[in-house]
Protein backbone atom coordinates (compact mmCIF):
# COMPACT_ATOMS: atom_id res chain seq x y z
CA UNK A 1 0.00 0.00 0.00
CA UNK A 2 1.23 3.34 -0.32
CA UNK A 3 3.30 5.26 2.41
CA UNK A 4 1.03 8.49 2.45
CA UNK A 5 -0.51 9.91 5.72
CA UNK A 6 -3.68 7.74 5.61
CA UNK A 7 -7.07 8.77 6.47
CA UNK A 8 -10.28 6.91 6.99
CA UNK A 9 -13.03 6.84 4.70
CA UNK A 10 -16.15 7.53 6.00
CA UNK A 11 -17.74 4.33 4.80
CA UNK A 12 -15.36 2.50 7.35
CA UNK A 13 -17.37 0.93 10.42
CA UNK A 14 -17.30 3.36 13.81
CA UNK A 15 -15.46 0.54 15.54
CA UNK A 16 -12.44 0.49 13.32
CA UNK A 17 -11.78 4.00 13.16
CA UNK A 18 -9.99 4.32 16.77
CA UNK A 19 -6.16 4.61 16.68
CA UNK A 20 -6.08 1.16 18.60
CA UNK A 21 -3.97 -1.98 16.86
CA UNK A 22 -5.24 -4.23 14.64
CA UNK A 23 -7.35 -0.92 13.19
CA UNK A 24 -8.39 -1.20 9.81
CA UNK A 25 -6.79 2.21 7.86
CA UNK A 26 -7.38 2.68 4.20
CA UNK A 27 -5.81 5.10 2.25
CA UNK A 28 -7.73 6.02 -0.53
CA UNK A 29 -5.30 6.72 -3.32
CA UNK A 30 -3.92 3.53 -2.71
CA UNK A 31 -4.83 1.65 -5.99
CA UNK A 32 -6.56 -0.97 -4.12
CA UNK A 33 -8.33 0.64 -1.75
CA UNK A 34 -11.49 -0.22 -3.31
CA UNK A 35 -11.20 -3.72 -2.53
CA UNK A 36 -10.07 -2.99 0.93
CA UNK A 37 -13.38 -0.62 2.05
CA UNK A 38 -15.08 -3.56 0.33
CA UNK A 39 -13.47 -5.78 2.90
CA UNK A 40 -13.86 -3.55 6.08
CA UNK A 41 -17.68 -3.37 5.26
CA UNK A 42 -18.09 -7.21 4.97
CA UNK A 43 -15.47 -8.72 7.75
CA UNK A 44 -14.96 -7.55 10.88
CA UNK A 45 -11.98 -7.97 12.14
CA UNK A 46 -12.96 -10.17 15.41
CA UNK A 47 -15.02 -12.57 13.83
CA UNK A 48 -12.46 -15.27 14.47
CA UNK A 49 -12.28 -14.47 17.75
CA UNK A 50 -15.71 -14.53 18.49
CA UNK A 51 -16.20 -17.78 16.98
CA UNK A 52 -13.39 -19.09 18.92
CA UNK A 53 -14.54 -18.18 22.48
CA UNK A 54 -18.12 -18.83 21.90
CA UNK A 55 -17.91 -22.46 22.80
CA UNK A 56 -16.49 -21.58 25.87
CA UNK A 57 -19.08 -18.72 26.91
CA UNK A 58 -22.08 -20.73 25.50
CA UNK A 59 -21.39 -24.04 25.38
CA UNK A 60 -22.17 -24.43 22.02
CA UNK A 61 -20.39 -25.02 18.75
CA UNK A 62 -21.77 -23.69 15.26
CA UNK A 63 -25.72 -22.53 16.12
CA UNK A 64 -26.81 -19.27 17.11
CA UNK A 65 -26.56 -18.65 21.24
CA UNK A 66 -28.70 -19.36 23.54
CA UNK A 67 -32.20 -16.91 23.76
CA UNK A 68 -30.76 -14.49 26.85
CA UNK A 69 -27.14 -15.64 26.79
CA UNK A 70 -24.38 -13.32 27.13
CA UNK A 71 -21.76 -14.52 29.35
CA UNK A 72 -20.20 -17.86 30.91
CA UNK A 73 -22.51 -18.62 33.61
CA UNK A 74 -21.07 -17.08 36.77
CA UNK A 75 -20.16 -19.56 39.61
CA UNK A 76 -20.34 -16.98 43.14
CA UNK A 77 -23.18 -19.26 44.40
CA UNK A 78 -20.81 -22.05 45.17
CA UNK A 79 -18.44 -20.41 46.83
CA UNK A 80 -20.66 -17.58 48.83
CA UNK A 81 -17.70 -17.18 51.05
CA UNK A 82 -15.37 -15.98 48.10
CA UNK A 83 -15.80 -11.69 47.52
CA UNK A 84 -14.99 -10.68 43.85
CA UNK A 85 -13.64 -6.95 43.22
CA UNK A 86 -11.95 -5.24 39.80
CA UNK A 87 -8.87 -3.41 39.92
CA UNK A 88 -7.17 -1.50 36.97
CA UNK A 89 -3.45 -2.38 37.88
CA UNK A 90 -0.98 0.76 36.32
CA UNK A 91 1.64 -0.74 33.97
CA UNK A 92 3.93 1.63 31.71
CA UNK A 93 1.79 0.61 28.68
CA UNK A 94 -1.43 1.73 30.74
CA UNK A 95 -4.32 0.11 33.14
CA UNK A 96 -4.44 -3.63 33.44
CA UNK A 97 -7.53 -4.70 34.25
CA UNK A 98 -7.51 -7.74 36.75
CA UNK A 99 -10.40 -9.37 38.91
CA UNK A 100 -9.63 -10.25 42.72
CA UNK A 101 -10.55 -13.03 44.73
CA UNK A 102 -10.53 -12.84 48.44
CA UNK A 103 -11.65 -15.66 50.82
CA UNK A 104 -13.65 -13.39 52.97
CA UNK A 105 -14.27 -10.11 53.17
CA UNK A 106 -11.70 -9.59 56.36
CA UNK A 107 -8.95 -11.13 54.19
CA UNK A 108 -5.81 -10.08 55.85
CA UNK A 109 -1.78 -11.14 55.02
CA UNK A 110 -3.01 -14.29 52.84
CA UNK A 111 -1.14 -15.99 50.19
CA UNK A 112 -1.54 -14.09 46.75
CA UNK A 113 -1.91 -16.48 43.52
CA UNK A 114 -1.62 -14.21 40.11
CA UNK A 115 -4.33 -16.44 37.75
CA UNK A 116 -3.56 -15.96 34.11
CA UNK A 117 -6.68 -17.11 31.70
CA UNK A 118 -6.07 -19.36 28.60
CA UNK A 119 -7.10 -18.83 25.26
CA UNK A 120 -4.33 -19.50 22.84
CA UNK A 121 -2.90 -15.88 23.63
CA UNK A 122 -5.98 -15.08 21.95
CA UNK A 123 -8.89 -14.59 22.84
CA UNK A 124 -10.58 -14.84 26.85
CA UNK A 125 -10.56 -12.98 29.74
CA UNK A 126 -10.87 -13.40 33.61
CA UNK A 127 -14.59 -14.21 33.93
CA UNK A 128 -14.03 -17.35 31.46
CA UNK A 129 -11.78 -18.68 34.41
CA UNK A 130 -14.58 -17.54 36.63
CA UNK A 131 -15.10 -21.48 38.36
CA UNK A 132 -11.59 -21.95 38.29
CA UNK A 133 -10.38 -18.61 40.12
CA UNK A 134 -13.23 -18.69 42.55
CA UNK A 135 -12.44 -22.04 43.66
CA UNK A 136 -8.47 -21.92 44.02
CA UNK A 137 -9.50 -18.98 46.17
CA UNK A 138 -11.90 -20.77 48.42
CA UNK A 139 -9.67 -24.18 48.80
CA UNK A 140 -6.83 -22.19 49.31
CA UNK A 141 -7.37 -19.49 51.12
CA UNK A 142 -5.65 -17.16 49.12
CA UNK A 143 -6.00 -13.75 47.39
CA UNK A 144 -6.28 -14.72 43.91
CA UNK A 145 -5.16 -11.91 40.93
CA UNK A 146 -6.80 -12.93 37.66
CA UNK A 147 -4.94 -10.51 34.42
CA UNK A 148 -6.81 -9.96 31.56
CA UNK A 149 -3.40 -9.36 29.53
CA UNK A 150 -3.52 -7.92 25.83
CA UNK A 151 -4.00 -10.29 23.57
CA UNK A 152 -2.44 -11.25 20.16
CA UNK A 153 -2.76 -10.57 17.11
CA UNK A 154 -3.11 -7.27 17.79
CA UNK A 155 -0.43 -7.71 20.46
CA UNK A 156 2.23 -9.81 20.17
CA UNK A 157 4.59 -11.56 22.40
CA UNK A 158 6.01 -10.32 24.62
CA UNK A 159 2.79 -8.14 25.42
CA UNK A 160 0.54 -10.29 27.08
CA UNK A 161 3.41 -11.72 29.58
CA UNK A 162 4.92 -8.22 30.12
CA UNK A 163 1.52 -6.77 31.38
CA UNK A 164 1.32 -10.27 33.80
CA UNK A 165 5.06 -9.11 34.87
CA UNK A 166 3.22 -6.01 35.48
CA UNK A 167 0.97 -6.77 37.74
CA UNK A 168 3.24 -9.03 39.51
CA UNK A 169 5.53 -6.50 40.49
CA UNK A 170 2.90 -4.26 41.31
CA UNK A 171 1.75 -7.24 44.14
CA UNK A 172 4.96 -7.27 45.28
CA UNK A 173 4.83 -3.90 46.23
CA UNK A 174 0.86 -3.15 47.10
CA UNK A 175 -0.16 -6.87 47.97
CA UNK A 176 -1.33 -5.91 51.16
CA UNK A 177 -4.19 -3.22 49.66
CA UNK A 178 -5.63 -6.59 48.37
CA UNK A 179 -5.24 -8.45 51.93
CA UNK A 180 -2.29 -10.11 50.66
CA UNK A 181 0.87 -10.65 51.85
CA UNK A 182 3.22 -10.02 48.93
CA UNK A 183 6.06 -11.88 50.37
CA UNK A 184 4.04 -14.74 49.48
CA UNK A 185 3.46 -14.79 46.00
CA UNK A 186 2.36 -17.83 43.77
CA UNK A 187 1.77 -17.73 39.99
CA UNK A 188 -0.54 -19.93 37.67
CA UNK A 189 -2.55 -20.22 34.66
CA UNK A 190 -4.41 -22.54 32.13
CA UNK A 191 -3.16 -23.79 28.59
CA UNK A 192 -1.84 -20.53 26.99
CA UNK A 193 -2.02 -19.07 30.40
CA UNK A 194 -0.34 -21.74 31.73
CA UNK A 195 2.39 -20.53 28.90
CA UNK A 196 2.90 -17.01 31.04
CA UNK A 197 2.63 -19.32 34.39
CA UNK A 198 5.83 -21.31 33.37
CA UNK A 199 7.62 -18.00 31.76
CA UNK A 200 6.78 -15.45 34.33
CA UNK A 201 9.99 -16.92 37.06
CA UNK A 202 11.96 -16.80 33.85
CA UNK A 203 11.45 -12.99 33.14
CA UNK A 204 10.69 -11.97 36.37
CA UNK A 205 14.23 -13.05 37.21
CA UNK A 206 15.66 -11.82 33.69
CA UNK A 207 14.50 -8.02 34.89
CA UNK A 208 15.88 -8.73 37.89
CA UNK A 209 13.13 -9.69 40.10
CA UNK A 210 12.68 -12.24 42.82
CA UNK A 211 10.75 -15.17 41.33
CA UNK A 212 7.77 -16.39 42.81
CA UNK A 213 7.38 -18.97 45.48
CA UNK A 214 5.51 -21.61 43.29
CA UNK A 215 4.11 -22.11 40.35
CA UNK A 216 1.02 -23.91 39.39
CA UNK A 217 0.44 -24.84 35.15
CA UNK A 218 -2.90 -26.52 33.87
CA UNK A 219 -2.32 -28.34 30.81
CA UNK A 220 0.26 -25.43 29.39
CA UNK A 221 1.59 -24.81 26.34
CA UNK A 222 5.50 -25.05 27.28
CA UNK A 223 7.32 -25.37 23.71
CA UNK A 224 5.56 -23.62 20.23
CA UNK A 225 7.64 -26.30 18.21
CA UNK A 226 5.39 -28.55 19.70
CA UNK A 227 5.42 -30.89 16.14
CA UNK A 228 8.52 -32.49 18.10
CA UNK A 229 6.43 -34.42 20.55
CA UNK A 230 5.45 -37.90 19.97
CA UNK A 231 1.90 -36.80 21.96
CA UNK A 232 1.06 -33.89 19.64
CA UNK A 233 1.87 -35.74 16.43
CA UNK A 234 -0.36 -38.82 17.83
CA UNK A 235 -3.39 -37.09 19.48
CA UNK A 236 -3.50 -33.41 18.03
CA UNK A 237 -5.15 -34.38 14.53
CA UNK A 238 -8.39 -35.99 16.29
CA UNK A 239 -9.09 -32.32 16.82
CA UNK A 240 -10.10 -33.11 20.88
CA UNK A 241 -10.92 -30.02 22.33
CA UNK A 242 -8.60 -27.87 19.73
CA UNK A 243 -6.16 -29.43 16.85
CA UNK A 244 -2.85 -28.93 15.41
CA UNK A 245 -4.34 -26.12 12.43
CA UNK A 246 -5.70 -24.50 15.76
CA UNK A 247 -2.24 -24.74 17.56
CA UNK A 248 -0.39 -23.46 14.24
CA UNK A 249 -2.59 -20.77 13.90
CA UNK A 250 -2.23 -19.53 17.71
CA UNK A 251 1.46 -19.73 17.34
CA UNK A 252 1.79 -17.52 13.83
CA UNK A 253 -0.54 -15.41 15.55
CA UNK A 254 1.24 -15.14 18.99
CA UNK A 255 5.11 -14.38 17.69
CA UNK A 256 7.29 -14.48 14.77
CA UNK A 257 9.06 -17.93 13.71
CA UNK A 258 12.57 -16.64 14.99
CA UNK A 259 11.32 -16.27 18.14
CA UNK A 260 9.67 -20.02 18.61
CA UNK A 261 12.48 -20.85 20.76
CA UNK A 262 13.07 -18.26 22.99
CA UNK A 263 12.96 -18.84 26.78
CA UNK A 264 10.10 -16.47 27.18
CA UNK A 265 7.96 -17.95 24.70
CA UNK A 266 8.82 -21.67 24.82
CA UNK A 267 9.93 -22.09 28.87
CA UNK A 268 11.05 -25.65 28.33
CA UNK A 269 13.58 -24.28 26.14
CA UNK A 270 14.80 -21.76 28.95
CA UNK A 271 17.30 -22.22 31.88
CA UNK A 272 15.64 -23.69 34.62
CA UNK A 273 18.17 -23.43 37.12
CA UNK A 274 16.80 -21.78 40.31
CA UNK A 275 13.23 -22.28 39.04
CA UNK A 276 10.65 -22.64 41.58
CA UNK A 277 8.76 -25.19 43.19
CA UNK A 278 6.32 -26.20 40.61
CA UNK A 279 3.39 -28.04 39.57
CA UNK A 280 2.31 -29.37 36.12
CA UNK A 281 -1.32 -30.58 35.26
CA UNK A 282 -2.80 -32.44 32.67
CA UNK A 283 -4.52 -35.46 31.21
CA UNK A 284 -2.85 -38.21 29.02
CA UNK A 285 -5.11 -37.30 26.07
CA UNK A 286 -3.96 -34.05 25.72
CA UNK A 287 -1.58 -33.92 23.12
CA UNK A 288 0.40 -31.43 25.04
CA UNK A 289 1.32 -34.71 27.59
CA UNK A 290 4.75 -35.09 26.85
CA UNK A 291 5.95 -31.54 26.89
CA UNK A 292 4.90 -31.16 30.27
CA UNK A 293 6.61 -34.52 31.31
CA UNK A 294 10.07 -33.24 29.69
CA UNK A 295 9.34 -29.51 31.40
CA UNK A 296 9.27 -31.69 34.77
CA UNK A 297 12.24 -33.69 33.96
CA UNK A 298 14.16 -30.69 32.62
CA UNK A 299 13.58 -28.72 35.98
CA UNK A 300 14.46 -31.45 38.25
CA UNK A 301 18.02 -32.26 36.34
CA UNK A 302 18.41 -28.52 36.68
CA UNK A 303 18.02 -28.72 40.56
CA UNK A 304 14.16 -28.22 41.00
CA UNK A 305 13.84 -30.50 43.51
CA UNK A 306 10.20 -29.65 44.48
CA UNK A 307 8.58 -30.37 41.08
CA UNK A 308 5.36 -32.39 40.66
CA UNK A 309 3.34 -33.77 37.83
CA UNK A 310 -0.07 -35.06 37.95
CA UNK A 311 -1.10 -36.82 34.56
CA UNK A 312 -4.75 -38.07 34.74
CA UNK A 313 -5.50 -41.08 32.84
CA UNK A 314 -8.19 -40.65 29.81
CA UNK A 315 -8.59 -36.78 30.64
CA UNK A 316 -8.13 -34.34 27.58
CA UNK A 317 -7.02 -30.75 27.34
CA UNK A 318 -9.31 -28.27 30.00
CA UNK A 319 -10.79 -31.08 31.88
CA UNK A 320 -9.97 -28.94 35.03
CA UNK A 321 -12.70 -26.53 33.87
CA UNK A 322 -16.17 -27.41 34.48
CA UNK A 323 -17.24 -28.16 37.81
CA UNK A 324 -18.27 -31.35 38.53
CA UNK A 325 -17.79 -32.93 34.98
CA UNK A 326 -14.72 -35.31 35.88
CA UNK A 327 -14.23 -37.16 39.41
CA UNK A 328 -10.42 -36.60 38.15
CA UNK A 329 -10.99 -32.70 38.46
CA UNK A 330 -11.14 -32.82 42.16
CA UNK A 331 -8.25 -35.03 42.34
CA UNK A 332 -6.55 -31.98 40.50
CA UNK A 333 -7.78 -29.45 42.50
CA UNK A 334 -6.48 -31.33 45.86
CA UNK A 335 -3.21 -32.10 44.23
CA UNK A 336 -2.94 -27.91 44.06
CA UNK A 337 -4.59 -27.38 47.09
CA UNK A 338 -1.84 -29.68 49.48
CA UNK A 339 1.41 -28.27 46.75
CA UNK A 340 0.18 -24.52 47.32
CA UNK A 341 -0.29 -25.27 51.79
CA UNK A 342 3.58 -26.70 51.18
CA UNK A 343 4.58 -23.90 49.25
CA UNK A 344 3.17 -20.99 50.27
CA UNK A 345 2.63 -21.34 54.34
Amino acid sequence: MAETSPTVPTDVPVDQRSDGPGVTRIDPADPAAPMYQLLAKIRAPLTLRDTMIMPVRFGYAGQTPPEGANALPRWHHMFPQVVASEIRVPSSDGPVRCQVFRPSADSADRPLLLYVHGGGFMVGCSEDTDYMTRRICADNNVVVVSVNYRLAPEWPFPAGLDDCVAVYAWLRSHGRELGGDPVRIAVAGDSAGGNFAAALPLRAHAQGMPRPQASVMFAPVLDLRFEECESFNRLAPKGVVYDAAFMGFLRGAYCRYEEWEHPHVSPLRGDLVGYPPAMIIVGTHDPLVDSCRAFARKARAAGCDHVELIVCEGMPHGFYFWPSLFPEENEAYGAVAGFLARHLD
